[in-house]
């Protein structure tokens, strides 16, 4: 299960904005639609996601209907504020937003769309895990407007599958990239390093199989022991070894270099997209989706446990899908708490997400007392001095490798 939801304060049950938000209507607007379920749950996921025994009274099958009520009430806040535009990027994500029937995904993109429109170009993206892509349901998401799957490939190693509790055949992920490619869709792969016994041959090999599939993206994640999960108890019994922080290292390392020598670039600290200068459509291989979160953008989420986010303004929704279920249908918001971060707060989040990206930071836009460290930075190897010298702050190999340092440096 997911931890508590922040504290904050009371959201009022009409979804209403404040008056005074300074809404900037040239801000790009996203939506993350969550679909919280899942047919096991992997001993290391801290989601807020319910397999079939944990849904006590929620129903699957009624899930599209209950949230498109919440779209039709963002329409009439939005609405209200002089908020509405276009979505920019859509994304579908949980869970296991395939184990909907993908007729169920087409009405909640349907909805979304006729309530927002969708800008032209927009990316439309939905999470997967391999075993429940099929031919029919990537013809189907493509026909309602999907243009992107993101498959949780995690590993091409069966014993590395099995202590992250994934219950799909490493063939299954190939099957499902040449499905969702012959469909006309973009496709990335999400892989996890780090796992109990995993060796750097294992990472080898997993990167390997990846790269072979030929996709447009690729996101590679070292494992985080999150506290309340199965692979944290397993840990604290002494079952399964610690993560070895060297050896994720040294495994982040192998990652940069193979995807660069296959003509990927990273752009994110753990993200990497297919070179495609002078094509014309570089920009298309990252993920927009999650660029419009790393940025600062706007989005509404919809969803047991989504966040939002509009001109400064954050809340959240009560996490059980039952609760969800109960409020909409009783046609309240579902929002659970919201809260309203003074400058301070913002300027320090901005740094965080910022200094991740290939592009960097403005040294303009660090705190004002903290742009002199910038040269200890440089010193030390974690931040590149030319970029520096232009006056942004981009990290350096070793900086991904160190970037919470880099951020305290930079915060503190």
């Amino acid at each position: 299960m997911a931890g508590p939801l922040p504290l904050g304060d009371p959201a009022p049950v009409d979804a209403r904005l404040p008056a005074d938000l300074p809404i900037d209507p040239a801000v790009p607007f996203s939506a993350y639609l969550h679909v919280p379920f899942c047919r096991v749950r992997c001993g290391y996921c801290d989601f807020n996601t319910y397999t079939s025994g944990e849904l006590r009274g929620a129903k699957q099958e009624d899930y599209a209907t209950t949230l498109i009520s919440e779209i039709a009430i963002a329409e009439r806040a939005l609405g209200e504020a002089g908020a509405l535009r276009p979505m920019d990027t859509v994304f579908f994500g949980g869970g296991t937003p395939t184990l909907l029937p993908a007729g169920d995904l087409a009405r909640m993109l349907d909805a979304a769309a006729s309530a927002f429109g969708l800008a032209e170009g927009a990316e439309v993206t939905v999470e997967a895990n391999p075993d429940t892509v099929t031919p029919g349901v990537v013809r189907t998401l493509a026909d309602a407007g999907v243009t992107r799957l993101s498959i949780g490939m995690q590993s091409a190693v069966p014993h590395v599958l099995s202590a992250l509790d994934r219950t799909h055949r490493p063939e299954n992920v190939q099957t499902a990239v040449a499905a969702a490619k012959d469909a006309g869709l973009a496709v990335s792969v999400d892989l996890i390093y780090g796992a109990p016994g995993e060796s750097l041959g294992d990472w080898e090999r997993s990167l390997d199989a990846a790269l072979e599939l030929d996709s447009d993206h690729i996101s590679a994640y070292a494992l985080i022991i999150e506290d309340g999960t199965k692979l944290a108890r397993q840990i604290r019994r002494g079952e399964v070894p610690t993560p070895d922080d060297d050896l994720q290292a040294d495994m982040y390392e192998l990652a940069d270099s193979r995807l660069a020598a296959a003509g990927f670039e990273w752009y994110e600290v753990s993200n990497w997209a297919r070179s495609s200068a002078g094509s014309g459509s570089r920009q298309d291989n990252r993920s927009r989706h999650n660029l419009a979160y790393w940025r600062g953008s706007d989005w509404w989420g919809f969803g047991p446990g989504a966040h939002s986010h509009v001109a400064g303004l954050r809340w959240w929704n009560v996490k059980h899908p039952a609760a969800y279920a109960q409020r909409l249908a009783a046609s309240e918001s579902p929002a659970a708490g919201t809260e309203r971060p003074g400058e301070e707060a913002r300027m320090l989040e901005r740094v965080l997400l910022l200094s991740r990206l290939a592009e960097g930071i403005a040294v303009e836009d660090l705190p004002a007392g903290n742009r002199s460290r910038v040269a200890g930075l440089i010193a030390d190897g974690l931040v590149d001095p030319a970029s520096a010298l232009g006056g942004r702050v981009r990290l350096t190999l070793r900086g991904r490798l160190l970037a919470d340092a880099v951020v305290r440096a930079l915060t503190d």
